[in-house]
């Protein structure tokens, strides 16, 4: 598939420095081009693949900034390919995801997957989570490592270490450990680790949830019986920096709740899935075909306004 640069500079562009590259791999054409023409118009190159192969060879040719990938392509799956993007190298990725499919969200999430969209979407919301995500992947100004219970975080090389060991954390991973080390002692409710380290004011809480979850089985020496990020009932989550006594699991589900934490997690009244009653913070879109359907302009969700959106980019 051929790049499309970038129709004007993009206004938070040094002079002389190229715009950001993003590759986007979606088999149905429509979503492809809507997708491609929105992101061309806001300043970005785009490069555009079909499938699983020809979008790691793409990556391999151009080394992207970011990949809006689809979960379901033909033959290797947007999972498979998300898991060897990052064997390649550390590369932020925006899932595009079948309409209430939880689990599937999930699952991205798990393979490491920095954010998701589903279908049907508004390309301009798109626009704007893609710039959220590279904003925070860009190197932060000159700050001092944090240090706590046997972690290091260096914000300005982004690296983290467990007791001098480097760890392999995503970009989310990363803000939310650096986040943690900077906040102990603290108490947070999910909307308010979501608003401050992905910056939303709205969305599906289950990715605050799978993130903590990830995290904790990196940095815990018994991912099991959590004792630096702890969970506080019925509030969210707190960074211990002594490591104490008080167990995510009584926290949550009492000594004859569940014995796994992921399922401690899901047990949790506020980890329902999206329009169960749970106070997400975002409603739960409308009924929809198993694969989603293409984006939907912000003024509606209809297919017939996508293409016409597409024809026009």
């Amino acid at each position: 598939m051929r790049a499309t640069s970038g129709a004007a500079a993009r206004k938070d562009s040094a002079p002389g420095v190229a715009p950001p590259r993003v590759l986007v791999v979606d088999d149905d054409p429509t979503v492809s081009e809507v997708v491609s023409g929105y992101l061309d118009r806001a300043g970005y190159v785009v490069d555009r693949a079909a499938d699983g192969p020809a979008a790691l060879a793409r990556a391999a040719a151009h080394r992207p900034d970011l990949v809006v990938l689809d979960l379901m392509l033909p033959g290797m799956d947007g999972l498979e390919v998300c898991r060897r993007l990052r064997a390649q190298g550390p590369v932020p990725v925006i899932m595009l995801t079948a309409r209430g499919d939880e689990d599937d969200r999930i699952l991205g999430l798990e393979v490491g997957a920095d954010d998701y969209v589903t279908k049907p979407f508004s390309p301009r919301e798109l626009v704007l989570r893609v710039e959220s995500v590279l904003r925070r992947a860009r190197p932060a100004a000159a700050a001092l490592p944090l240090h706590a219970a046997g972690l290091t975080i260096d914000p300005t090389a982004r690296r983290a270490a467990k007791n001098g060991v480097e760890l392999s954390l995503t970009l989310r991973e990363f803000d939310l450990l650096a986040f943690f080390l900077k906040h102990p002692g603290r108490a947070y409710a999910r909307e308010d680790l979501m608003r401050e380290v992905w910056g939303w004011d709205f969305g599906d809480l289950s990715t605050v949830t799978v993130h903590v979850r990830r995290l904790r089985g990196k940095v815990e020496d018994d991912p099991a019986r959590p004792r630096l990020i702890q969970t506080v009932w019925g509030v969210g989550y707190r960074f211990d920096e002594t490591g104490g006594d008080a167990p995510a699991l009584a926290d949550r589900a009492g000594a004859s709740g569940p014995a796994h934490p992921e399922r401690a997690d899901r047990a949790h009244p506020e980890d329902r899935a999206p329009g169960s009653g749970s106070g997400t913070g975002r409603p739960t879109p409308g009924p929809g075909d198993g694969r989603g359907g293409p984006p939907a302009p912000p003024g509606g969700a209809g297919s017939s306004t996508a293409h016409r959106e597409g024809a026009r980019s």
